[in-house]
């Protein structure tokens, strides 16, 4: 095998194990928890003149009925199959499956997309929210421009830079309180390192910097692999800081169902930075010659 085509290889399974991660654990939450779905079915304002006119039925009656509970309860738990199903197939792509994988990849990344947005409208249109979660919803996208398009790999880099660049920079929003920083920050730190609360405040202030940081260094050539490296590192803690952090030994079963899902859908936020890591130096072992401009071939 030459090198080209285990580099190619290489990108490609960093690809897949993302997409399918977060498939996988989007399709978990939806088959055994919840998703904010009815934050716009039960949006009086969007929706009401719809469904009256539609159903000829009152707001109210809509909003109380068993029966349309259960309608979206299901359509819930069909989504989660869908994601499950994109992540079988995730899996199992290969470059001559390309009908398919726009199927299931595209298809699988708008629905991942419009997740994004209704976390964001439940989060009072905080637009960080929606940014958050570009590398999720990109993800699939970029496994399919690699498998299955003619497009330049330093434009594939490129939208994975941004990706990356989107997603910390606004989780970094939150980190320094520009949003309200969510409660559960403060848990998984407090629960995962020997600090009290003002330190856990002063930690996630710091974190936050750091992300800022990392979202301009990443697009500065004499730096960017330094800073793809602490957002592997750090990307990666932070996914599994959602485990470990609420990880209760009396409630065994109850901590792994609720956050393993969690952490699948942000693991992720490590390994895309890992994916533009070895396209910019395949030889790791020895960090020396190679780097992107010198096999553009790769992807």
């Amino acid at each position: 095998m030459t090198q080209s085509s285990d580099l190619r290889h290489r990108l490609i399974t960093i690809l897949k194990l993302s997409t399918f991660l977060i498939f996988l654990g989007r399709a978990y939450q939806h088959l055994v928890w919840d998703a904010p779905y009815r934050t716009f079915l039960w949006d009086e304002s969007i929706l009401k003149g719809s469904v009256e006119t539609i159903f000829s039925i009152t707001w109210n009656d809509y909003v109380t009925s068993l029966s349309a509970a259960n309608s979206i309860s299901f359509s819930i738990k069909v989504i989660g199959i869908f994601y499950l199903i994109c992540a079988i197939i995730t899996l199992m792509i290969k470059p001559s499956m390309k009908k398919t994988g726009k199927f299931f990849l595209l298809g699988g990344s708008i629905g991942l997309f419009i997740l994004a947005l209704l976390y964001c409208k439940e989060k009072f249109l905080h637009v960080g929210q929606f940014f958050e979660y570009t590398i999720q919803f990109m993800t699939p996208v970029l496994l399919y421009m690699v498998l299955f398009t003619s497009i330049e790999f330093k434009k594939v880099r490129l939208i994975a830079l941004i990706a990356i660049a989107l997603t910390f920079s606004c989780h970094g929003l939150y980190a320094i309180g520009y949003y309200p920083r969510p409660g559960s920050f403060i848990d998984m730190t407090l629960n995962t390192l020997p600090i009290s609360e003002p330190s856990a405040h002063a930690m996630l202030k710091i974190a936050g910097i750091l992300d800022f940081v990392v979202a301009i260094a990443i697009f500065i050539p004499r730096i960017s692999y330094a800073a793809l490296v602490y957002a592997f590192v750090w990307g990666g803690l932070t996914a599994i800081a959602r485990l470990v952090g609420h990880f209760h030994i009396a409630f065994l079963w109850n901590s792994f169902s609720q956050w393993t899902w969690e952490m699948l859908i942000r693991l992720p936020h490590g390994l895309i930075p890992l994916f533009v890591m070895i396209a910019d130096r395949p030889n790791l072992r020895y960090l020396k010659k190679f780097s992107f401009r010198k096999t553009p071939q790769t992807a």
